[in-house]
């Protein structure tokens, strides 16, 4: 137990891999880690069919060496406005009781703004933000002033503070709170042979292909997929949709000929899709909310050697990379992809893509956060 990182995720590890799976994974690596999914009650599953299997896991359970997943349970109506406070004390009792240690673990990691930080004994404190969470307040549904108190306690609570972009570090510093930028990255080994891999059946559309891989909701602008599909050009969409998101204008998108939607996928099965688009897409609203985010899609598409276009993003400005090519608008973007499908993929691109790629992986970030975990196996936090 001394060498224990608890992570506290705000997305369930059996959802879509996203940061909180990805860095999770990559820290076990380094220490064991017992990864805590947010609280679930009978009532969620049914409001949010997405998180119905973390109702039915177990509650805990070892999904890869070296982490343990911790499955809480709270009764109906705990994240309700009159028992939402409720919530906390009883995911502390949760981890406790699965932690069972009589020291201290050696860190806790929590991506949530609820008072968890101290949850058990631990000689280090970090807070990762891995999202404005009070940008993003109407999307979630909770109170902004709610989540605001909660971000403003835990940030003096947490002994470090590491954020997932510049926005999100400027916003913390003129609050006083100091932190390190721990953006998202990437698994350059996943797509090691994207080019040889089986192409799946659902992915037969005529080429050039351009295509979107992620979990379609309230961040992506749909009327830029819908501008792609416009011109004609072959639109492949991967990922699962988020339940009430748009969802008679999505239906008519992915009725299209020249449109197909896969629906979710796997993490292990995402190089055979890959292998057919030629371009991907990051069509990213511009929200404040998505302003300081940084999506893990566009490394991704780099890792795997394919051309990207994106809506403009401070993310994209800390990668400070030509390979991304920047798109505003409907038109625009619909431009932008037309132009890169008429570039052939060619090897010496396809290289170059994949070095940059590889010198954002998921392993780096892990080791910045565990160097301020305080954990011997991480690096020394760097000036951002």
């Amino acid at each position: 137990m001394n060498d224990l990182l608890i992570y506290l995720a705000g997305t369930p590890y059996d959802g879509p891999a996203g940061t909180d799976r990805h860095i999770a994974d990559a820290l076990s690596r380094l220490t064991p880690v017992m990864y805590v999914d947010p609280p679930v009650s009978a009532l969620t599953q049914w409001r949010n069919p997405e998180q119905a299997r973390s109702w039915q896991a177990p509650l805990l359970s070892s999904p890869r060496p070296g982490l343990t997943r911790l499955a809480p349970r709270v009764a109906p109506g705990m994240h309700q406005p009159v028992l939402h406070h409720l919530t906390p004390p009883l995911m502390r009792r949760a981890i406790r009781k699965a932690v069972s240690a009589n020291g201290p673990v050696a860190a806790v990691i929590s991506t949530r703004v609820e008072d968890l930080l101290h949850a058990v004994p631990a000689r280090r404190t970090v807070f990762y933000a891995t999202d404005d969470l009070v940008a993003g307040a109407d999307l979630i549904g909770i109170p902004r002033d709610r989540l605001a108190a909660q971000e403003q306690a835990t940030l003096r609570r947490a002994e470090q503070v590491a954020v997932i972009s510049l926005p999100l570090q400027e916003r913390y510093a003129a609050l006083g709170h100091p932190s390190t930028v721990v953006p998202t990255g990437c698994t350059p080994e996943a797509y090691a042979n994207v080019d040889t891999a089986g192409i799946p059946e659902d992915a037969r559309l005529p080429g050039p292909i351009a295509g979107f891989v992620g979990h379609v909701n309230d961040r992506i602008d749909l009327s830029l997929l819908e501008a792609v599909a416009d011109r004609g050009v072959s639109l492949l969409i991967v990922g699962p949709v988020a339940a009430g998101y748009q969802s008679s204008r999505f239906a008519a998108l992915a009725a299209r000929p020249n449109v197909w939607h896969t629906g979710p996928k796997a993490f292990d099965d995402l190089p055979g899709y890959l292998r057919v688009i030629d371009v991907g897409l990051t069509p990213y609203a511009d929200t404040p909310f998505n302003r300081s985010s940084f999506p893990i899609k566009t490394l991704e598409y780099l890792a795997a050697g394919r051309a990207v276009v994106a809506t403009p993003l401070p993310a994209n400005d800390w990668l400070a990379t030509p390979l991304i090519t920047e798109a505003a608008g409907p038109a625009g973007f619909a431009d932008a992809v037309e132009r890169a499908l008429r570039v052939p993929l060619q090897g010496c691109d396809r290289a170059e893509r994949r070095a940059f790629a590889a010198r954002h992986t998921w392993t780096d970030r892990a080791r910045v956060l565990a160097g301020l975990a305080g954990l011997t196996t991480g690096e020394p936090p760097c000036a951002s």
